[in-house]
């Protein structure tokens, strides 16, 4: 039958899940970037970085109160400074309030500031832990693998996470040459690894990292490539993040704990293969690949070839659309047949505070003899920052999918999750969540998998970077 699926679906952000080639919506309230912590190049021997004068923190769209009290360059001399009178410290903040919306986080700290910060390399990594009452849905039973969230009722580390990469910087004296490692290890590692390759639906088995399994736990390399950029072109070539949908595996660049159903059930997570990446028209990235299907680790079942492409673009100062597609033979995801799908992310910065997002996927293929059936979504989200230390967030998901409840009959699931970020420090972020799940055709799930799709789940991590 013919499948139709359309589903929407120290701190280092910047390091990675989308590989860098996308101009990136923002996917949580705070700035994870290190460069928004820092006036400019490190002291190493380099040029001294240059803070504005005190008065510049003043210039602001709203009068000479100044930007925030958070500011990197201004520091506490926007704090009880003269421009910002006594009242309240920053311009249509609410620094005001006190309690956990008055803060001044500071400087995260990094492994390559403290142990080499001259390096041309980057490296880094976090650590996150997390509790969920019970599992995600499609997730049933304890560790089926069915959702990153599938460990309930104890305690997990979900990512110890590492890279080393070096960037290509092309320039006008010619070409450049870089790199990517990464390494995972925890509960969210097995659903992480390459589960496109032959045999990886067998735990302990597969090729590439899809075998490295130990219990619930396992190792993953979503990861490794090389890279080289010339003029207006970046190319990347071995195994990597994928460019298509919103949500991350990278636990620091989503705003929620649990992911959402599409993000888990309708994208592929990594591919092997090759993308170039073109940034010679103004506010526009242009994507241009070939990979060998979804979640592939240096592999090829069944036959997968498929084009990867799309582009990025600037719509307006507060608003990026993103668009990403796949072409041909998705693998093991499609048993060899061919099909299309297709990403659109649409970022909009509703106001200074206020950021909203839109996704819709659609993905298309015969999957006959294969099971399963069409799929169609929507998610949604909105998200609003107090101040540097704390933000508040939901997102609404509708996801309907053939073969949840019998092959070929289709159902409708929905899942409504509000949430917190807190930052009691640069390099912390805590994260509990609410999150409720629902079906209209209840009695039919129970009926076939035997347990209740309803619910309410409560989970919290924390995430440590450096």
């Amino acid at each position: 039958m013919n499948i139709v699926r359309w589903t929407t679906s120290c701190a280092l952000i910047a390091l990675s899940a989308q590989m860098a080639l996308a101009d990136d919506a923002v996917k949580t309230a705070f700035n994870f970037d290190l460069v928004g912590y820092n006036c400019g190049e490190p002291a190493c021997g380099c040029e001294e970085p240059s803070c504005a004068a005190d008065d510049a923190c003043c210039s602001d769209d709203c009068g000479s109160d100044c930007g925030s009290c958070g500011d990197s360059c201004c520091g506490d001399a926007c704090c009880g400074d003269s421009c910002c009178g006594d009242s309240c410290c920053g311009c249509d903040r609410d620094c005001c309030l006190s309690g956990l919306t008055d803060c001044c986080l500071g400087t995260p700290c990094t492994l390559k500031e403290h142990l080499a910060p001259c390096s041309p390399l980057d490296f880094g990594g976090w650590t996150q832990i997390g509790y969920h009452s019970d599992n995600t849905r499609q997730s049933q039973q304890f560790g089926d693998l069915r959702a990153f969230n599938d460990v309930p009722d104890q305690l997990n580390l979900h990512q110890q996470y590492f890279y080393v990469e070096k960037k290509a910087r092309a320039s006008a004296r010619g070409m450049d040459w870089g790199f990517r490692a990464d390494v995972l290890y925890g509960t969210d590692a097995q659903k992480t690894q390459a589960t496109g390759n032959d045999g990886a639906n067998n735990v302990g088995q597969g090729q590439f990292d899809a075998s490295l399994d130990n219990g619930i736990y396992g190792w993953a390399f979503p990861q490794l490539y090389g890279e080289v950029a010339f003029g207006d072109w970046s190319i990347i070539a071995g195994h990597f993040y994928t460019l298509v949908g919103y949500e991350s595996v990278a636990a620091p660049q989503n705003f929620f704990y649990s992911r959402s159903f599409t993000a888990f059930n309708s994208e592929p997570f990594t591919h092997t293969g090759a993308v170039g990446t073109y940034s010679g028209i103004d506010d526009v990235e242009v994507y241009v690949g070939w990979v060998l299907g979804w979640d592939t680790g240096f592999d090829q079942a069944f036959g997968g070839n498929q084009f990867l492409g799309g582009f990025s673009t600037q719509l307006s100062q507060n608003m990026n659309f993103r668009y990403v597609l796949t072409a041909g033979n998705f693998g093991a995801r499609s048993a060899g047949r061919d099909g299309y799908s297709h990403s659109i992310v649409l970022d909009t910065a509703l106001s200074r505070n206020l950021n909203y997002v839109f996704q819709s996927d659609l993905v298309s293929y015969n999957d006959q003899g294969v099971g399963g059936g069409a799929q169609v979504g929507v998610n949604q989200y909105l998200f609003y920052t107090l101040s540097d230390c704390l933000s508040v967030g939901t997102r609404f998901e509708w996801w309907k999918s053939d073969g949840v409840v019998s092959g070929d009959e289709s159902v409708s699931s929905y899942a409504w999750t509000y949430g917190v970020n807190y930052k009691p420090h640069a390099n912390i972020v805590i994260r509990p969540e609410v999150r409720h799940n629902w079906m209209p055709a209840e009695d039919a799930f129970i009926a076939a998998r035997g347990v209740d799709f309803n619910q309410t789940v409560f989970g919290v991590d924390a995430i440590f970077t450096y």
